[in-house]
């Protein structure tokens, strides 16, 4: 379970207020696969990262009882100057789990070849999309964090991708942030959607698919 508590957010840009969250009180059921939506710089993402704990609300609080990956496809999860194998390892040791098992893990699944040896600044931005994904996958996190990591790669590998995270939210919960309608349907049980800072869920997934659309033909 995670519940957000009143949470505030907003960023100043160029000397404008963006308020991407105002009073937000939110509830992710254990054992749910729930869809963020919402139009390009509503801030879907940084509501990831504040659920992650990698950005701090401006006030409010977020509660969990379990563990959460950091938002899958964000850029900032790897250390440029290490290799793939090193980042691995590193993430490996501060989740405690068996790094050589992660390490196989994520050299078979993110398919690097051997980048996966070179410092990760030399990667594409989809490359680090699969390191970040497949380390993600590589560890038992109550809660998975998505932030269109399946949009990266060619059809191959969006389809083991697609796979993998549908089996691992079998027994696990996931917060999705996918432009894919498609994706949407297949993977999520409940959706939200994102407009103006405030946060509306819906248990019904083509209910919230058709209130965003709405708000984006209101653009």
């Amino acid at each position: 379970m995670i519940r957000l508590e009143n949470v505030n957010k907003t960023f100043v840009l160029n000397g404008r207020h963006e308020t991407v969250a105002k009073d937000i009180c939110a509830t992710f059921e254990t054992g749910t696969s729930v869809a963020i939506l919402g139009r390009n710089g509503a801030g879907k993402s940084s509501l990831l990262r504040m659920i992650a704990g990698t950005l701090n609300p401006d006030r409010g609080k977020i509660v969990s009882d379990g563990s959460i990956s950091w938002p899958v496809g964000f850029g900032g999860t790897s250390h440029p100057e290490l290799t793939g194998v090193q980042n691995t390892r590193f993430v490996g040791r501060i989740y405690g789990v068996d790094t050589d098992e992660l390490v196989d893990f994520v050299a078979d699944f993110a398919a690097l070849g051997s980048h996966f040896n070179l410092p990760v600044r030399s990667y594409s931005s989809g490359m680090r999309s699969r390191l970040a994904f497949g380390i993600s996958m590589g560890i038992d996190f109550d809660t998975y964090l998505v932030d269109e990591i399946t949009a990266v790669g060619d059809a191959a590998f969006k389809s083991k991708s697609e796979a993998l995270f549908a089996e691992r939210v079998k027994s696990r919960s996931a917060i999705v942030v996918s432009h894919s309608v498609g994706q949407v349907r297949r993977l999520c049980d409940k959706a939200a959607v994102l407009e103006n800072g405030k946060l509306s869920f819906h248990d019904d997934v083509e209910e919230a698919l058709s209130i965003h659309r709405d708000t984006m033909h209101k653009k």
